[in-house]
């Protein structure tokens, strides 16, 4: 079939749909939903089967869903119907909840429904949901609706106005709005520590929960509960005070524990310059210096919240080591990188035949922190270009250290997705492993033709050979793990709960540790290093590439800076690219 996607933005549910139905031999387009008036005419230049809308912030208008058959991808069960389905269901912890697939008519979020699937609710934030359960049960969903009409299939009557949830009775699930932030608000003196995690969870990603710290306005994201040290360290304080700093994180006192704030939006009353998210710390950096810092051991209960975590399992002489780095969004600063090549140092010091590197649940990596970055254009001793350059060294150092590690057998482990340099910090690892859902955007010409380091160019042709290295950095589009994998970029594809993929890897990490002839394989890569740094040293390969990154954050052409800006704060697309919209000349 001819599909167009059309969307708010090409994002994480996006891009899989994208990918998931062109690996099945339908014609692919995507239009941004910019305007009424450039929808119509995607639709007239491209002559679609069929509409898809995976993420839209508007309705469609009447003049498409009248001549194309829309169907609309809602994040909810069928009869439910509003523009925050998810968020509601976050905040009044709904154990179960789905996606719908309806056609889109005169009425909102009530056509004819053409498929629908259910998941279980975890207790987790919007975002994680989004990406993982929403995302897959969608992916089932749209196919099915898919093959409906490719079978001539009629729908089903349109959504009831109640459904039935498992485990809890009848649902009403009629015409919801966008919730208010009063129904977000946090009342730190009375609510628990449950009751605020759900008002932030629910809330995380956009809008964020609106706030105060320290007297000043803003959004709040990112929670994460006290527990362990943290938890017996609280007894004492006042309730709503602000006491300690992790991580970039701020821990607020509730009245039956705490919350660890990750991320926080000030008020564009504060400058414009500042509304946009931001590492809490930094975000309030004057009055986070006045705060202890509560660090915790890089070895710890995993209850223990922080952004780094290490544990061993296995006998002696065959133990795996396990480092998890969780960080927001899959961004890794400058300080970020510091930390984890600390981490992964602290690490190569245990006696383990195999380092398993985990990234976080929802991204592995997606390379530098552009957020961080876009901060440094407004401080007096800094500038974005400056702080592109520190960071893309620290990622660079972190690279260098896992390709480096020639004394055990080191795997990446992409429980979520990877984008950009996140991408070549996996390849770092001499094997990469990757739940099938996995999504890759190893290229970095979206954001302004950067030409991209982390040794990009010693890693992607060993693995691909130079021509197919070259043709795969010059496309722009997403790759699903199961595609990366037949190409060779990576060596497994695990067909596992995203949940489940942390604890079914360590099997096969200890099999591979009792392996009869691991010390020849590692005998084997230590001299395939030395060989390859006697052609070529890894520091020519980094000189090169962070001569043209030079040119990109110093030189005459503004394209990255003018990307960045855009992205970080989330300007509105003034048209779509071109690879993306192939209906387009």
């Amino acid at each position: 079939m001819r599909i167009l996607l059309l969307c708010h933005s090409f994002n994480s549910l996006s891009q899989r749909l994208f990918a998931a139905l062109k690996a099945r031999g339908h014609q692919l387009s995507v239009e941004l939903d910019i305007s009424d008036s450039v929808t119509e005419e995607a639709c007239a230049l491209f002559q679609p089967d069929v509409l898809i809308a995976p993420f839209l912030k508007r309705r469609i208008p009447e003049s498409v869903w009248r001549s194309v058959l829309c169907l609309v991808v809602h994040p909810g069960p069928p009869g439910d119907r509003g523009p925050a389905a998810l968020d509601w269901a976050v905040l009044e912890q709904t154990p179960q909840w789905g996606v719908t697939v309806l056609q889109a008519n005169a009425d909102f979020d009530a056509g004819p429904v053409w498929a629908h699937a259910r998941f279980d609710m975890r207790p987790a934030s919007k975002g994680s949901l989004y990406r993982s359960e929403v995302t897959e049960a969608a992916l089932v969903a749209v196919l099915r609706a898919v093959q409906r009409l490719g079978d001539n299939d009629p729908p089903e009557a349109p959504a009831p106005t109640t459904v039935a949830v498992a485990d809890a009775g009848s649902v009403g699930c009629t015409w919801r709005p966008a919730m208010p932030q009063t129904a977000r608000r946090i009342d730190w003196l009375n609510h628990t520590t449950a009751e605020i995690l759900a008002r932030l969870r629910g809330a995380d990603g956009q809008p964020g929960v609106q706030d105060e710290l320290f007297g000043l306005p803003c959004h709040l994201f990112d929670a994460h509960p006290a527990t362990g040290t943290a938890l017996q360290a609280l007894a004492g304080t006042a309730v709503g005070a602000v006491v300690a700093q992790r991580d970039g994180a701020l821990l607020r006192r509730t009245v039956d524990g705490g919350v660890w704030i990750g991320q926080v939006r000030l008020a564009r009353a504060c400058g414009d310059e500042s509304a946009f998210k931001l590492p809490a710390t930094l975000a309030f950096a004057p009055e986070a210096a006045t705060l202890p810092v509560w660090s915790v051991p890089l070895e710890r209960e995993d209850d223990e919240w922080a952004e780094l975590r290490y544990w061993e399992q296995g006998p002696a002489g065959a133990r795996v080591g396990c480092l998890s780095f969780d960080f927001y969004n899959g961004a890794m600063s400058t300080e970020q990188c510091e930390r984890l090549l600390a981490a992964l140092k602290q690490a190569k010091q245990r006696d383990t035949r195999v380092l398993l590197l985990l990234g976080g649940r929802d991204f592995f990596s997606n390379g530098i922190h552009l957020n961080c970055i876009e901060a440094a254009a407004h401080r007096p001793d800094s500038s974005a270009a400056d702080e592109s350059w520190r960071n893309i060294n620290a990622m660079n150092d972190v690279a260098q250290e896992l390709i480096s590690t020639t004394d055990r057998i080191t795997v990446a482990v992409l429980r979520g997705n990877a984008g950009a340099g996140g991408v070549f910090l996996a390849l770092a690892a001499d094997e990469v492993w990757a739940h099938q859902g996995a999504v890759l955007n190893p290229h970095y010409r979206n954001m302004g033709n950067l030409y991209g380091s982390e040794y990009w160019t010693y890693l992607l042709p060993r693995r691909l050979g130079p021509e197919r290295a070259r043709e795969l950095m010059r496309q722009r589009l997403p790759l699903l793990a199961a595609d990366a994998q037949r190409m060779g970029l990576l060596d497994r594809c695990l067909d596992t709960s995203p949940a489940a993929l942390e604890r079914d890897v360590i099997p096969d990490a200890l099999a591979l540790a009792l392996t009869y002839n691991l010390p020849e394989r590692i005998l084997q890569k230590q001299q395939v290093r030395a060989a390859d740094e006697a052609i070529r040293p890894l520091a020519d390969y980094r000189k090169e590439e962070l001569s043209r990154m030079h040119r990109n954050f110093y030189g005459f052409d503004p394209s990255y800076h003018v990307a960045r800006y855009h992205f970080v704060h989330k300007l509105p697309h003034a048209w779509t690219p071109r690879h993306l919209a192939v209906h387009r000349p």
